[in-house]
């Protein structure tokens, strides 16, 4: 068993490649083998994660998460505990592992209750697992909600009852668990959506099944490799960046999008603005170069577009788009190829040229791109970012909690880094410099998404509780 922090990379599997992993391991096991397994699991993180609980609440759906549950009620009573069992099945409609799971806890004298008790001091959610597929409702609703209610340490048994196991999305009736013990695999909804909200804490046992021969989904993004700089370099080794934004009145986009591409190690970095002044003064930063847009040459440079941009990127997105090797494209140039049939063909057109394109969308600005709303994209955060990618043949970086990278060819990415300090102006326009500069150091635009992004994060939970978090001075920490 282990605790899941951000760091190593690990492998996320849906619900069904689950099933698909679990009926394999159970035909080469003795019957109930797995089963007790997670029992056993369960009841030692239980355990370790509040050993002085004497009374545990225990509430057992009617499928295999409940014989979870029941599992670790046999072992919790062994040791000496009180567990109090809720069960919502019936020994006549339950499947064969939980039936029997039940009729060991029958005959082992494991107290059972109709009613959530009052005066537990931990409680174990072994409802429903990855068996959420309608909205929970009646005993099923109540018990939930009871849980919600409780003040005690609260671990979920493979997932948050009311959490979907592949996507994220929540039902209103969802447990709020302390700690999360992902068994057999991990689910990549555990990691984006409202998953990262729901889960609370999250460990993983893998029961003792290899799933090293069933391939994954997806994968939770690991950390970058460090970046050493040899002595015998220069400037001009770690390429160019150009900021092509600043509508009026958003010149500050284009510079944090510049300060962050300067700060994370880019040899250059011009601004160039499109409010049509060609000055902006930046006292702070001297090191940035201005220029003016028509008279710089896409064709040697990484680019970021849209940050900032408003209706004027439009009228540069056509030279951009065709020449420019490395591209990054956030905000307005994303609302932009929206509403532009001709842009989103050239868009496309870059991938077979061998040129490196990055897009950078929130939720609203995915829908748009999609067709759809907002709400759409959130109920399958991985399928939106592959659609997009089928669509446009990009890298796409899907922001929000659990930011999701998909490129062409490649399994996708989910980040575990990151909180909601990140919900304020500017961020999204740092994130984008901090790919730029990456691209212009010769990352490829998937490593360079990735990397970026996992960095992105990690400042943010890094940053001292008691000092504000603002876009410009996370570009420069970065």
């Amino acid at each position: 068993m282990q605790r899941i922090v951000p760091g190593p990379a690990h492998a996320l599997y849906t619900a069904g490649a689950t099933r698909t992993l679990e009926a394999a391991a159970a035909a080469r096991l003795p019957p109930h083998t797995l089963m007790q397994r997670a029992g056993l699991a369960t009841a030692r993180l239980a355990l370790a994660l509040a050993p002085h609980a004497q009374r545990w609440w225990i509430a057992c759906g009617p499928g295999n998460n409940g014989g979870d549950g029941l599992e670790a009620a046999l072992h919790l009573q062994a040791w000496g505990k009180t567990p109090l069992v809720s069960w919502l099945g019936s020994p006549e409609h339950a499947p064969a592992d939980a039936r029997a799971s039940h009729a060991r806890a029958l005959a082992a004298g494991v107290p059972f209750v109709t009613e959530p008790p009052a005066d537990c001091e931990a409680a174990i959610d072994a409802l429903l697992g990855t068996g959420s597929s309608r909205a929970p409702e009646g005993r099923l609703a109540q018990w939930i909600t009871h849980l919600n209610a409780l003040d005690v340490p609260v671990l979920a048994v493979d997932l948050p009852s009311g959490l979907d196991a592949d996507t994220g999305r929540a039902w209103d009736a969802s447990v709020q668990a302390t700690h999360t013990l992902s068994l057999l695999t991990l689910k990549p909804g555990l990691y984006t959506g409202q998953g990262r909200d729901l889960g609370g804490e999250v460990w993983f046992d893998t029961l003792g099944v290899d799933a090293t021969s069933h391939p994954s989904q997806a994968l939770l993004n690991a950390t970058p490799a460090p970046s050493a700089r040899r002595h015998a370099s220069h400037k001009g080794s770690y390429g160019d960046v150009a900021v092509i934004d600043g509508a009026p009145g958003m010149g500050g986009a284009a510079l944090l999008a510049a300060r962050a591409a300067l700060h994370h190690g880019a040899g250059r970095v011009y601004v160039c603005l499109l409010d049509g002044s060609g000055l902006l003064l930046d006292p702070g930063q001297p090191e940035l170069m201005l220029r003016d847009p028509a008279a710089l040459d896409p064709g040697t440079l990484s680019v970021v577009a849209g940050c900032g941009g408003g209706d004027a990127i439009r009228t540069v997105l056509p030279r951009l788009l065709s020449a420019a090797p490395r591209l990054v494209l956030d905000a307005d140039a994303l609302n932009a190829i929206a509403r532009d049939p001709q842009l989103q063909t050239q868009l496309r057109a870059r991938h077979a040229r061998g040129h490196a394109t990055v897009l950078t969308p929130h939720p609203l600005e995915a829908a748009r791109l999609l067709g759809c709303n907002a709400a759409e994209v959130q109920q399958d955060r991985l399928h939106a970012a592959q659609a997009l990618v089928q669509q446009h043949q990009a890298c796409v970086v899907l922001k929000g909690s659990g930011t999701v990278i998909a490129a062409p060819g490649t399994r996708p990415v989910i980040n575990p880094t990151g909180n909601a300090r990140l919900a304020t102006a500017g961020t999204g326009d740092v994130l984008a410099g901090l790919i730029g500069a990456r691209l212009a150091a010769g990352a490829e635009a998937f490593a360079a998404a990735c990397a970026a992004v996992w960095l992105h994060g990690q400042a943010a939970e890094a940053w001292p509780a008691a000092q504000p978090l603002t876009a410009g001075a996370l570009a420069q920490h970065v």
